[in-house]
């Protein structure tokens, strides 16, 4: 027979698959990000730019941090981020053709934050408000991550990126990328040659697929924190040990 102490222990002991998912770190990296964005949008410095790097590999090390990835993977990827980073800033201030590096450095660094970041979603026994979290911010590293990619093309290709000669700068560039990505297609702006256009088209299927496929069911699926719903393990059995 088991004793009464030892029942009401097993009873109340937490399973590891019941545990919510902690939305911090997922919540901080989603405000890193906005922050991010609206500074790019007010500021206009060169080291912004530097800045820009630092924030996005300090986006990629938090994302992370919030994964289930072996440590010896996830220290590799964080050395190789760092340095990689400080590296590419260096050469910004060179040539154009070192802009266009570093640019496509930073897409490469975006990127690979998406795809942590919604492996991990995808990874959560429940949705949750850490789940919906993750979801949004993949989402504006996929945009600021096509930016950048708009910004190599504008430095490493000839001529303007915009057509009718319009400015392509960080903010132009950043404004083009979350219109395309949520096809809004104001039209203001206007990508002139077809290799912008051809990443335009992708980014748009891109951001249909994503917002439909995951961030929808997520949403969707929300059901808050399931113990708060179910009730304590007594009353769903609907006995109690005396």
């Amino acid at each position: 027979m088991t004793p009464r102490g030892g029942a009401v222990a097993s009873i109340n002991q937490e399973t590891p698959a019941s545990r919510p998912e902690s939305p911090g770190r997922y919540g901080l990296l989603l405000a890193l990000l906005v922050g991010s964005y609206l500074l790019s949008s007010f500021v206009s410095a060169r080291w912004v730019t530097a800045r820009n790097v630092a924030l996005y590999a300090t986006a990629v090390v938090l994302a992370l941090r919030s994964a289930e990835v072996p440590q010896l993977v996830s220290r590799l990827i964080f050395l190789v981020v760092i340095a990689g980073s400080a590296v590419v800033i260096g050469l910004a201030a060179g040539t154009t053709i070192n802009v266009g590096v570093l640019n496509l450095w930073v897409a490469l660094v975006l990127l690979a934050g998406v795809v942590v970041i919604v492996h991990r979603v995808l990874s959560f026994g429940t949705v949750t408000l850490s789940s919906i979290f993750g979801a949004v911010s993949a989402y504006l590293l996929l945009g600021l991550m096509f930016a950048s990619v708009y910004a190599a093309i504008d430095h490493l290709g000839a001529g303007h990126f915009f057509a009718n000669g319009q400015s392509a700068n960080g903010k132009t560039l950043q404004y083009f990328s979350f219109t395309t990505l949520t096809t809004l297609g104001y039209g203001d702006f206007t990508a002139a040659g077809n290799g912008g256009r051809s990443v335009a088209m992708l980014e748009a299927l891109g951001g249909q697929v994503f917002l439909a496929t995951l961030v929808a069911r997520l949403v969707s699926a929300f059901r808050g924190r399931p113990e708060l719903s179910s009730g304590p393990p007594q009353q769903r059995s609907g006995k109690t040990r005396r």
